[in-house]
């Protein structure tokens, strides 16, 4: 009895034990954001720390909107920009594993209209270059629909393609992507925004989504646009555009970009969290697989080695020191959003701001590739 008396005081000892030092990691961690906050001129901020595949720590500061002074939470909404390209080649994988499409197909027919560089118009764009953004197409003629690309709609389409042959170079271009998205309705017989609903966001029980409409338009975070010269901050309304009437007269397999395959995701910063778990584990969480491993090792692979770009999967070694992290960023209407994990410790971050004082170094966002490195050494480390 004794024995047992001093087991289940040394168990209440340890659980103790960990919850003041769990508290203990959470204050300091907290007290340096909020410096970082201050330093960089945050609007708002919601971070996600995962471990093991397990969310250990989330937190929102700031605000969600200035205006009504309403804080921001763990639920509020974000339109998380180019993070968005991964679901959209996860989506991809998706049909390649069901054997509706290859990496290897001609872009032209996946996309129904012909996709060359006139300078190199004997060479195949594939589906896999335009997915690492080493097609050679660029986003000067803009990316909001496919008109500017489509010979037989803009006759300054050649203006699209750079000097270099495709497969040669590497390019970041939203047009891309937003092109990615018609292949995902043509060969997945569903409307984008739909698909991407099915497949990823409902089997990991995700809130989310593409359509403003099928969201609760409450839980949106107001984006703002950080000016330099008046150092204010001006709302982006844009961010959340309905864009109900050109949604009447949609075009399967061509009026695509209107929801923003490129960077149109709103999701919650924890949701985020559980979906890059997800590419964590290669394509399973919660005893949910969404993607083989393998089509997961692929899309994580560096195909610009320069750039470290793979299938919207960047490998980096510059946001953590001495790690080798893989994810991707986003930012625009205001909005910086980091989204990173480790692939062989299992641990990663999302951290989200929608408003600060843009600076960089290495290619990163100051605030948020601070905030990582507050978390990896409170929580992590």
């Amino acid at each position: 009895m004794t024995r047992m008396i001093s087991l289940k005081y040394l168990l209440v000892f340890f659980l103790v034990s960990a919850s003041a030092r769990s508290f203990a990691q959470s204050a300091a961690a907290e007290t340096k954001i909020q410096e970082a906050i201050k330093k960089y001129d945050a609007v708002g901020l919601s971070v996600a720390v995962v471990k093991k595949g397990k969310i250990i720590y989330t937190h929102s500061f700031g605000l969600k909107d200035i205006e009504g002074n309403t804080p921001l939470n763990e639920n509020s909404l974000f339109r998380i920009a180019s993070i968005s390209k991964s679901f959209s080649a996860t989506s991809v994988m998706q049909l390649v594993e069901k054997g509706k499409l290859s990496l290897a197909d001609d872009f032209s027919k996946l996309v129904g209209f012909k996709v060359r560089n006139p300078k190199y118009p004997e060479t195949v764009i594939t589906l896999k270059m335009v997915m690492s953004h080493t097609s050679g197409i660029n986003d000067s003629q803009g990316y909001f629909n496919l008109d500017v690309i489509n010979p037989a709609k803009n006759p300054d389409w050649t203006k699209c393609y750079n000097s270099y042959e495709p497969g040669k170079g590497y390019q970041y271009c939203n047009l891309n992507y937003n092109m990615i998205g018609t292949v995902i309705e043509n060969l997945g017989g569903e409307r984008f925004d739909q698909y991407v609903k099915h497949h990823i966001l409902d089997p990991l029980k995700l809130y989310g989504g593409y359509c403003v409409d099928s969201l609760d338009n409450s839980l949106f975070t107001t984006l703002y646009e950080y000016d330099t010269v008046s150092k204010k901050f001006t709302a982006a309304p844009m961010a959340y555009a309905p864009r109900r009437e050109e949604l009447k007269n949609y075009v399967m397999g061509y009026s695509t970009p209107i929801l923003s395959p490129t960077g149109g995701m709103k999701i919650s910063a924890s949701d985020l969290a559980r979906y890059m778990t997800m590419h964590m584990y290669k394509g399973e969480y919660n005893g949910v697989r969404v993607l083989s491993k393998k089509s997961a090792v692929t899309m994580q692979t560096k195909i610009s080695d320069e750039e470290g770009y793979g299938l919207a999967i960047r490998t980096v070694d510059s946001l953590i020191p001495g790690k080798i992290m893989k994810g991707h960023t986003g930012s625009a209407y205001g909005l910086f959003s980091t989204m990173f994990f480790q692939p062989d410790e299992k641990f990663g971050f999302v951290v989200i701001t929608n408003g600060c004082r843009d600076t960089y170094t290495n290619g990163f966002n100051d605030l948020l590739a601070t905030t990582v490195n507050i978390l990896y050494d409170n929580f992590i480390k």
